[in-house]
């Protein structure tokens, strides 16, 4: 099978595949059947080379999918666990003192059923101020005796700060790599390309998350943005998919070592390896470069809310389902019309057992800005999803339709 290809960490000098398998995305909880798709989506990555996987302790479920996974063997006989390189984090932002640090990364180790994590994160670094508290916490103590005692490997941080902040912490420590959001719509968001730049310029390596946003920009492009996409041939004459044209936007990038892609179908996997086949820095013409900035020039223009969908907001203490809530007023905008609205007040109809809070609940109590790492309004964004989805017609609709199911 074609392997894709790998890049040299700078910090580390490990060759990582350029496609990373984001885990995040898993389904919370898998059942026996989404275990078992699961296992096939991972097996078919590791076959053509990928070869870095990410989670966290904060994703529910994850860490233990990931090793049960791993402990098995590939078809050959050798073990999974030893043709990857595993990635976690450590819950900066529920850390309230040094032992705290001891028993998370116990518990990862538990979870994925591993001696050793490969690559460990500072999770959710958002400013200065966060990395101070963490450092008067024992944070570098921690993990210096972490790393000595042969449980974590290299250590890095994943970054929702601005760019000034980005490179103070950079500096501030011996970093061996970095994750930052990075993707043809944030080129000046968060760390951007300067934070990129700035990165590799240190020796630190950098790998990517949310090259497609949230999936946005592999299947949620406003109709201008597709017209303009589907009106171009790349070079070898064919047309490509939207996610086709973002990720190996990304990929163009040289300071790039990695991109995590949230796959959780098969057939992502595979289009994904497909796509990354061949994906060389600078590999990308004047013409397909300029094809992709008028595609940003559209979600520029119509974007509400700068969400994600990462949940991090989540859960409301009334209800509110936040990143649907937002998603739902971006898609609204893009793409207007009467479905956006049916589907959102459908979605959120009352249903026996399961409470759904729209948008409307909100009491502007502030619980979900605090923890947002984009650093959203996400109140204000509520008030004007409320009032824009929220019609007595759409709310008679989802009413009717909870009366016809019987809920």
């Amino acid at each position: 099978m074609e392997q894709i290809l790998k890049r040299k960490m700078p910090g580390t000098g490990d060759e990582i595949s350029i496609l990373g398998f984001g885990c995040m995305r898993f389904k919370r909880n898998l059942a026996a059947t989404d275990m078992q798709k699961t296992e096939e989506q991972i097996r078919l990555a590791i076959k053509a080379g990928v070869n870095y996987f990410d989670t966290a302790y904060m994703y529910p479920g994850n860490e233990k999918a990931l090793g049960t996974i791993l402990v098995k063997k590939d078809e050959d006989g050798a073990a999974l666990r030893d043709k990857v390189f595993i990635a976690t984090k450590l819950p900066f932002m529920l850390l309230k003192n040094r032992e705290d640090m001891d028993r998370y990364l116990e518990t990862s180790l538990e979870r994925l059923g591993v001696k050793y994590i490969d690559y460990y994160l500072v999770h959710n670094l958002g400013g200065t101020e966060a990395w101070e508290h963490g450092k008067k916490l024992g944070v570098l103590d921690f993990m210096k005796k972490a790393k000595e005692e042969g449980k974590i490997g290299n250590i890095g941080f994943s970054w929702h700060g601005n760019q000034y902040n980005f490179k103070k912490v950079i500096d501030d420590f011996d970093w061996q790599f970095c994750q930052i959001q990075y993707n043809y719509l944030d080129e000046h968001f968060q760390a951007g390309t300067e934070g990129l730049k700035y990165a590799a310029s240190k020796g630190v390596g950098v790998i990517v998350m949310e090259p497609l946003r949230g999936g946005t920009l592999a299947t949620k492009l406003p109709h201008e943005a597709m017209k303009i996409i589907g009106g171009h041939n790349g070079t070898d004459g064919e047309k490509h998919t939207p996610a086709y044209w973002a990720l190996r936007w990304v990929w163009d990038h040289p300071e790039v070592t990695c991109l995590l892609s949230g796959m959780n179908e098969i057939s992502q996997v595979e289009e994904n390896l497909k796509t990354a086949m061949g994906a060389h820095p600078g590999i990308l013409t004047n013409e397909d470069l300029s094809m992709i900035a008028q595609v940003r020039d559209v979600f520029q223009q119509k974007l509400r809310v700068n969400c994600t969908g990462c949940a991090y907001c989540m859960p409301c203490p009334y209800g509110i389902d936040i990143p649907f809530s937002l998603s739902a007023l971006n898609d609204q905008a893009m793409f207007g019309g009467i479905s956006g609205k049916v589907m959102y007040n459908f979605s959120l109809r009352p249903v026996k057992g399961k409470p759904l809070a729209k948008a409307s609940a909100c009491r502007k109590c502030g619980a979900c800005e605090k923890k947002c790492p984009q650093h959203i309004k996400i109140m204000d964004a509520l008030e004007e999803t409320a009032k824009i989805m929220e019609g007595p017609v759409y709310k008679a609709i989802s009413a009717l339709a909870s009366k016809v199911m019987g809920q």
